[in-house]
């Protein structure tokens, strides 16, 4: 069982001698995404708070939006009418939505779950939406992004073992079902491993969807409240039953610790609304440590909030200055620190790729906690 992804490929260049690091090079039509990298999250085709022109600074290369979402607002035959994604939100590099699988996951109180698919009561108006396989791989057609990912049921943390094999058995048929329906040769289709936290179900789920051969692979499940030292358990099953060539994406993840020991393991690509979630309740990330910019130890301090960001918020502006701006209720105030915060996340996996080509990832980020000398080098 195969699909088509003619112009994407991946390149994988270097290897790290004691770990399954790995840096590559996930070409699509819309350019190049080096890896390990942390891709934002902009749910309703904005990263929130941030314009693409700001986006575009923290070095992000590929950004996500959300299927379901954007389904109810503006609607896909909007955003294929202003020219696809990309044109409508004014992004010119690689875009991935997801399929709307999550929202079975996140929305369960509004849901019901079917072997044809999932009827929603909308959260916005009420009205009732079905989102089946066929339907989210239209819907994405419409959207046009690069990346598309498969319609997939995430069960809940935690859940039983039976309950679990349930939802990634449909998961599989699902995807057979979004293979058949994927109508663009010009869009990636991922699969999507599930299982929860059961070796045996990850490990079937894992050898499923490398099965399809398809131009790339998720690990989802993950960070819906299972344990970290569950979530490494999920990472270091599943990533040896992926295909070695092809790009790994460990979906919603977005803490350091938790990425550095996923690309120990090989995973490539992360995503999580944790920065400009932070940002927006005046959190930011320095060193991998969250420092509340609301504190009135701020008040005083004139230093840059990292004096080694290259962003605007620590080139430009104090502690202090951002202090003031949260506490006045400043919209700037949390459109600075969400800059931050995605800058510091995109850096990181950078720098992880770095340590990779520079044969130095196992001592600087395997294993990396908050506050070691390690959290420092980058």
């Amino acid at each position: 069982m195969t699909a088509s992804a003619a112009p994407f490929s991946f390149e994988l260049l270097h290897h790290c001698s004691h770990t399954r690091a790995r840096t590559g090079r996930f070409h699509t039509p819309h350019g190049v995404v080096d890896t390990p990298r942390f891709m934002p999250v902009g749910t309703a085709a904005t990263v929130k708070g941030i314009t693409t022109e700001q986006l575009a600074t923290t070095a992000a290369q590929m950004v996500l939006a959300n299927t379901f979402h954007l389904h109810l607002q503006p609607g896909e035959s909007i955003v294929a009418a202003a020219g696809g994604l990309h044109r409508f939100m004014g992004w010119p590099g690689p875009l991935l939505t997801d399929s709307g699988g999550f929202q079975v996951f996140s929305l369960a109180s509004l849901n019901a779950i079917k072997e044809v698919g999932v009827t929603f009561q909308s959260p916005r108006d009420g009205a009732v939406v079905e989102l089946t396989p066929e339907r989210s791989m239209e819907i994405q057609n419409a959207l046009g992004a690069d990346v598309v990912m498969a319609f997939d049921q995430c069960p809940p943390y935690p859940a039983s073992h039976g309950e679990v094999e349930e939802a990634s058995a449909r998961t599989h048929r699902w995807l057979e079902r979004c293979v058949a329906a994927q109508g663009r040769s010009d869009q990636a289709l991922f699969g999507i491993v599930q299982g929860g936290c059961f070796e045996d179900l990850r490990r079937l789920s894992a050898q499923v969807v490398a099965g399809f051969d398809l131009p790339g692979c998720a690990i989802g499940g993950v960070s819906v409240g299972e344990p970290a030292a569950a979530m490494h358990e999920v990472v270091r099953w599943v990533t040896p039953l992926l295909p070695e060539h092809k790009p790994r994406y460990l979906m919603g993840v977005g803490t350091l610790p938790e990425m550095a020991q996923a690309v120990a393991h090989g995973v490539d690509l992360f995503d999580c609304v944790l920065p400009t979630r932070l940002g927006r309740h005046g959190a930011a990330l320095v060193g991998g440590e969250r420092w509340n910019l609301k504190n009135a130890c701020f008040r005083h301090d004139h230093r840059p909030l990292d004096a080694s960001c290259p962003c605007f918020a620590c080139q430009r502006h104090s502690r202090a200055y951002l202090h003031h701006l949260i506490k006045s209720d400043e919209i700037l105030g949390l459109t600075l620190l969400s800059l931050h915060n995605l800058t510091q996340l995109v850096r990181f996996t950078t720098a992880m790729g770095q340590a990779i080509r520079e044969g130095c990832f196992s001592e600087h980020f395997a294993p990396w906690e908050p506050g070691s000398e390690a959290a420092h080098t980058w």
